[in-house]
């Protein structure tokens, strides 16, 4: 068994191909085929399932896959030790990010600085739904991730407050009051947006003990711009993931009573954190703090 196979194993059920895996590691389709097969015979028992185009993990597989990517990430931070020893100037560091917010807003600064500092560290950055870059912290297929706080299971560092917002058609009648109670928001068609802060726009409604009309999920908060910019329902986002230029077509009204939205870094253990993640979180609380 060696990290190569390892990690081809990871690749392979993180994208649900052998093809997208060994595109992603550099290798050819054939070899990440037969380190499969060879691994699977060592281990003597099969990791994936096979049904034509489809490959999805077995159940042993999906134990397995998660000891494998926490031996990877061990031998990654051992990588990185001895690289920082020498200047930290090689090694790997994976960013999870969500939403305008961290993408767009937070992230740039920090990676135009981290490049300057480590040009020799190759970064990773995966972006997906707030809950998903939890997932990947949980499963290890990311070093460090964008987190809306707080997180008890993790280690957090809090980097940025914003608030969470009401988004209303220009024409609404809402649009005449100074701020908007969550009950208001439950009488008209909803549209939850699924790119960032999902958990807690439902959190706020679920302690409420509200119920908001859900007629639409936008995975990207574009669509969801666009289809309360056509009066199709209403919605309720971070004010930050905003784009910079008001659209005549949608008013926002702060929530009533306030919501602050803290976004942080977070990894599952400060103590095994690499070199790499550790100079990421600390540049950027330099940048935010």
């Amino acid at each position: 068994m060696t990290l190569t196979q390892l990690e081809i194993f990871s690749r392979v059920a993180e994208l649900h191909s052998f093809t997208s895996a060994a595109h992603r590691l550099g290798i050819s389709q054939s070899a990440a085929s037969h380190a499969i097969k060879a691994l699977e015979q060592e281990l003597g028992v099969e990791l994936f399932r096979r049904h034509q185009a489809q490959i999805e993990l077995s159940d042993i597989g999906q134990q397995l896959v998660m000891r494998a990517r926490t031996l990877l990430g061990v031998a990654n931070t051992l990588q990185q030790e001895a690289s920082d020893a020498r200047g930290m100037k090689r090694g790997t560091l994976r960013i999870g990010s969500f939403g305008p917010t961290a993408s767009n807003r937070l992230l740039p600064p920090i990676l135009t600085q981290f490049r300057h500092e480590h040009p020799g560290i190759e970064v990773h950055v995966d972006e997906g739904p707030d809950r998903q870059v939890l997932q990947w912290l949980d499963e290890r297929r990311v070093d460090v991730g964008f987190v809306v706080l707080e997180q008890e299971r993790l280690d957090t560092f809090a980097l940025f407050k914003d608030q969470m917002v009401a988004l209303l058609p220009a024409a609404h009648p809402l649009t005449a009051q100074p701020s908007v109670a969550l009950k208001a928001l439950c009488n008209d068609p909803f549209i939850l947006t699924e790119a960032g802060s999902l958990e807690l726009v439902s959190r706020l409604f679920s302690t409420a003990r509200l119920t908001p009309k859900v007629r639409y999920r936008c995975a990207q908060l574009l669509s969801t711009l666009e289809a309360v910019s056509r009066g199709d329902g209403l919605s309720v986002v971070a004010e930050a993931s905003l784009p910079p230029t008001p659209d005549p077509r949608y008013v926002v009204r702060a929530l009533s009573p306030p919501v602050v939205r803290e976004i942080g870094l977070g990894v599952l253990d400060q103590r095994q954190a690499s070199p790499a993640t550790l100079a990421f979180i600390q540049i950027a609380q330099r940048i935010y703090g």
